[in-house]
């Protein structure tokens, strides 16, 4: 499987604008064909260890079934859409795709 981590830090980083961007996770990525599991969710304030990353507000988190599933995902237009409606709020966005076994 291909794990698809995505880590977001916002603009506006209030509790209102973190909610609607795990929001839009769920409506505009969440039902894609080939994905195996899904999870959003926001920063762990609790763990402040030194090596705790604690660059982003909002954590995307979507194992794919294979490489094709993630490619058909990163040009399918609700991909496209969430894209437009959230990225004018995104301060930084780092993407980490990895093989993984389970």
């Amino acid at each position: 499987m291909l794990s698809h981590t995505v880590y977001f830090t916002l603009l506006d980083d209030s509790p209102k604008a973190i909610q609607q961007l795990v929001d839009g996770c769920h409506q505009y990525l969440k039902n894609h064909p080939g994905i195996a599991y899904f999870a959003v969710g926001t920063l762990a304030n609790e763990f402040t260890r030194p090596v705790n990353d604690r660059m982003n507000d909002v954590a995307l988190h979507i194992f794919f079934t294979d490489k094709e599933a993630h490619d058909v995902y990163q040009v399918n237009e609700q991909h496209n859409q969430f894209i437009a409606t959230f990225s004018p709020n995104w301060k930084q966005v780092r993407v980490f795709d990895a093989w993984v076994n389970n």
